[in-house]
């Protein structure tokens, strides 16, 4: 039986999600999990950031955040820099050890996908690419 696109789409991409909870769940690559991963590449591709900016950002609870940030720095990943007109708010900024264990990360999990992605072209990967990104502007604005 033929599939719409959208009927395609919309198995394949249920049977992805399952199976990329099912990797992480018993496959760790690297050290840091997806939250500690996303928020170390946030801040170290845009600056040091706020919780607040943060967490619209990632459409999450600022206090969801907060809980993330605060693990980050006592694992000595971030630090706080106050903010000069506000004592109470603080941004966050990437340590030396938190830059290096990304770098990491991102080799892993980067040998990872070329594993996966090893019988696709350049011309391939370019595309899924554009195309993952587009997807993910999508799901962002129906947030």
């Amino acid at each position: 039986m033929e599939r719409s696109p959208l009927e395609a789409i919309e198995l394949e991409m249920t049977i992805l999600s399952r199976r990329l909870t099912s990797i992480s769940t018993y496959k760790k690559y690297g050290i840091l999990d997806h939250s500690a991963y996303l928020l170390l590449h946030q801040i170290a591709s845009h600056g040091s950031a706020g919780v607040k900016a943060l967490a619209d950002e990632f459409h999450l609870d600022i206090s969801t955040i907060s809980r993330q940030a605060s693990a980050l720095e006592q694992k000595g990943y971030v630090y706080r820099v106050p903010d000069p007109l506000d004592g109470r708010a603080y941004t966050l900024q990437i340590t030396e050890l938190g830059a290096e264990t990304l770098k990491s990360d991102t080799d892993v999990r980067r040998d990872k996908f070329a594993q996966l992605l090893e019988d696709f072209s350049e011309e391939e990967r370019g595309q899924l690419g554009q195309l993952l990104r587009k997807l993910n502007d999508a799901v962002f604005r129906a947030m």
